[in-house]
């Protein structure tokens, strides 16, 4: 328990720290959204699903304003050829990859439900989630099924005016799932079937709509299990920090931040599947977006510097090596006056690889719980031993029908590294550095109050690094392009009020 005392005494002394900010009394709404590709946080107080009951199409609860409810299914069809994603243990296929063409279906129906003002400072909330996959060639995993748990169960203390107008301060307790920053690092992983949480204590002085707002967080990461209640990992702590700033928020929002995770481990524990070795990563960064008035620009851009310690075992025992990693991600819009509000940007994301794997220093970038798609709509690439620039357009040619394409090409940045989600490295470096290249595109349309449906293509043409390992026992396959088609459709039982 000693690393929750030291990450307590951090969460006091920063909060004794922001007590004497000026503004405490400005109650306007500074928040704005970023316009970068699907990075925009999504809402987890309520979850984008879930009203509060007044804000409802059902009349007969007009007055019920401190009840938030939703339910939520969603089921998506996949079609995925010659998916580079390692298979799990288990799997039917006869090599570690997936060549042969999988139609799989995705199910997932979430409830919720919070109280709130009604017995303040006293707030509850509970979120159930059950995810199913069917119709697989290969073994489920845990990113596709996580049967019937509980994604949200936490206890809050909340002082709406307590710093001030409408400046809140907030402390919750339990399991609960959120997204920071640009979702790069700490991320829901929204579209995969099942949800990345936590267990632990989560600090917030202010709110997303002041001048300035601290999001401070010390947390146990949750284990998914297929089949069972899921369980928090004792032997791990993730901590830190947002502070976000938006006083000029029209123009620009600064959000400085740190991330910690500390790890006790045990690589000798037969008990567990694969080693963990301890870890002791400090991460800070600073992540800065806004708009160029008058100009239809707009730009996001974050930069992360890691460095500690992490364990490997070499020789039968367990080596601490220093780590030392760099990564940042730049992305610059235009949007256009015209009815389609067409967008077009450009991206260059970078994350370090590991230059020598005999020297005690590790540069792979850790990627934390990052949300992926952002990286690639195959799901392919994470912010780790990465270069990839990439051009994107974005319209709306008619009311809630959106649609988005993009190309990217994906190059490692060490190539003594390797493409870790394909599990590929040619630790000589001689296989060169392009990894292949993406082309995706979207359609997603909003029916009506209680219906979303949208539909993708990703086509994946692998690169000479990649090519490479065709002629070894690795990667049959990995001369051929990937495919990847899906069709989703999302319910919402709770509609809001329909405005005019």
């Amino acid at each position: 328990m000693k690393p929750y005392l030291n990450h307590k005494s951090f969460l006091i002394g920063l909060t004794g720290l922001l007590m004497v900010l000026p503004g405490l009394t400005n109650a306007e709404d500074y928040y704005r959204k970023t316009l970068g590709y699907r990075v925009e946080p999504l809402p987890s107080d309520p979850p984008q699903y879930a009203r509060t009951l007044n804000r409802t199409q059902l009349e007969q609860f007009r007055d019920v304003d401190w009840l938030d409810v939703g339910l939520d299914f969603r089921t998506r069809y996949e079609y995925r050829e010659n998916d580079y994603r390692s298979t799990p243990t288990g799997s039917t296929s006869s090599t570690d990859y997936r060549p042969d063409p999988d139609n799989l279906w995705l199910l997932r129906t979430r409830a919720y439900l919070s109280i709130h003002d009604i017995l303040d400072p006293l707030r509850f909330a509970v979120e159930m989630e059950d995810a199913r996959s069917y119709n697989g060639l290969y073994v489920r995993n845990e990113s596709d099924v996580n049967e019937f748990d509980l994604i949200q169960g936490y206890a809050e203390l909340y002082f709406k005016d307590l710093l001030g107008h409408n400046r809140p301060l907030s402390i919750r307790a339990g399991r609960q799932h959120l997204e920071l920053l640009d979702r790069r690092l700490i991320g829901n992983n929204e579209f995969r079937n099942t949800t990345n949480n936590f267990e632990g204590f989560r600090v917030q002085l202010g709110k997303k709509q002041n001048d300035w707002h601290l999001d401070a967080f010390a947390f146990q990461p949750v284990e998914r299990l297929k089949y069972d209640f899921d369980r928090p990992d004792e032997d791990t702590w993730i901590y830190g920090g947002v502070l976000s700033w938006r006083r000029w928020s029209d123009i620009i929002t600064i959000q400085p931040y740190f991330i910690g995770r500390k790890v006790n481990g045990d690589p000798f524990n037969k008990v567990n599947k694969t080693p963990v070795t301890d870890q002791d990563i400090y991460a800070p960064g600073v992540r800065v977006y806004g708009f160029i008035p008058n100009t239809g620009f707009d730009f996001d851009s974050d930069i992360n510097k890691q460095f500690g310690r992490r364990g490997v075992v070499r020789d039968g025992r367990q080596v601490m090596e220093q780590h030392d990693a760099l990564a940042y991600a730049l992305e610059l819009g235009c949007t256009l006056d015209h009815e389609w509000k067409p967008r077009f940007s450009v991206f260059y994301g970078y994350g370090t690889g590991d230059k020598n794997g005999k020297d005690n220093i590790n540069n792979r970038f850790d990627s934390f719980y990052g949300f992926n798609q952002p990286w690639s709509r195959n799901d392919y690439f994470s912010w780790d031993n990465i270069i990839t620039p990439k051009a994107r357009v974005e319209f709306t040619p008619y009311k809630n029908l959106r649609i988005d394409a993009g190309y990217n090409a994906f190059l490692l940045q060490s190539e003594t590294d390797g493409f870790r989600r394909a599990n590929l490295r040619d630790r000589d470096g001689k296989s060169g550095s392009f990894i292949g290249h993406e082309f995706d595109i979207r359609i997603r349309h909003h029916l009506n109050p209680y219906v979303d449906w949208s539909l993708s293509y990703a086509r994946f043409e692998p690169g000479s690094f990649t090519r490479s390992f065709n002629d070894t026992k690795d990667g049959p396959f990995t001369d051929r392009a990937s495919n990847f088609f899906y069709f989703e459709v999302a319910l919402n039982a709770v509609a809001l009020v329909t405005t005019k």
